[in-house]
């Protein structure tokens, strides 16, 4: 069953309607450069362990192991989606250095 819905300020407020911050009181700081690397990171390693994946799955089918040929394509065209993402981000990063390069300043 649907339990009611607390009004504002009630038992169930969340901690943002409780305690508003105070006016020039500073929030948590964020690193965005370290949080872009981190990111970009990850994506880079998702990528190459998907691409070693599809490897490993195509060359067990070539030596005859007990893979089916779906589990080859599968595996082979999450590679080149994960391929074609990587070449995306890579295309946008050159890109926005390229526009901050031309900046004026």
């Amino acid at each position: 069953m649907i339990s009611g819905i607390s009004p504002i300020g009630g038992a169930g407020a969340s901690s943002l309607f409780e305690s508003p911050a105070k006016v020039g009181e500073a929030g948590p700081t964020l690193d965005f450069g370290a949080s872009l690397a981190k990111a970009l990171s990850n994506a880079a390693s998702s990528a190459i362990g998907t691409l070693q994946n599809a490897d490993q799955v195509s060359m067990k089918a070539l030596q005859g192991g007990d893979v089916t040929t779906r589990e080859v394509v599968d595996a082979v065209m999450s590679a080149e989606r994960s391929l074609q993402t990587a070449i995306a981000i890579r295309d946008k990063i050159v890109t926005a250095y390229l526009e901050v390069s031309r900046m004026a300043i």
